[in-house]
């Protein structure tokens, strides 16, 4: 076979093998006045875009003095959790576990080994209400479709002279930002 026809065969064979060329709508106009109109629709879906972004994933509580212990609890500042959304959203917040975990620091004094996690309670405003903290996650607050809506966390923790004794505490506290 000579090389024009191998060369006039793969061009056949490569031309039946592609596929056609889809054509849209088309339209001619007369020269040189003319105009020519053709239109195409797009589609598009949009999904929920939910972002939680807290200012800090430490937060570290004052110990205790003696008026804190009379009073029964410390004021701290929690976390700034803030919220972006396209649609209405929840921020729900929770304990990880139903207690603290306990460290001993001083020998011959057992840390509390069962302070619940409702003795860090949450608000969302600086003079409350406050709630204890639980497993079950609540509302810390809601919204609708933002760019940026803040919510401080206030926390107050609750001392004990009879119970809670001198250790290293910690408690892990669950954010989760849902849509209704």
């Amino acid at each position: 076979m000579s090389d024009a026809l191998r060369a006039l065969r793969l061009a056949l064979i490569t031309a039946l093998a592609l596929p056609g060329v889809a054509t849209g709508q088309t339209c001619s106009a007369p020269i040189p006045a003319g105009s020519c109109t053709a239109t195409t629709s797009t589609t598009l879906t949009i999904g929920s875009v939910m972002q939680l972004a807290l200012s800090s994933t430490t937060t570290t509580l004052a110990a205790p003095s003696i008026a804190d212990y009379d009073a029964g609890y410390v004021a701290d500042n929690g976390p700034a959790a803030t919220v972006k959304s396209n649609r209405a959203w929840r921020l729900q917040i929770s304990a990880a576990a139903p207690t603290w975990s306990a460290v001993n620091t001083q020998p011959g004094v057992a840390a509390r080994p069962n302070k619940p996690a409702s003795d860090l309670q949450w608000s969302t405003a600086p003079g409350g209400p406050f709630a204890g903290l639980a497993t079950t996650a609540v509302n810390a607050t809601t919204g609708g479709a933002t760019a940026g809506r803040t919510a401080t966390l206030y926390y107050h923790t609750v001392y004990s002279w009879v119970a809670d004794t001198p250790g290293a505490y910690s408690l892990t506290v669950v954010f989760t930002l849902i849509a209704p």
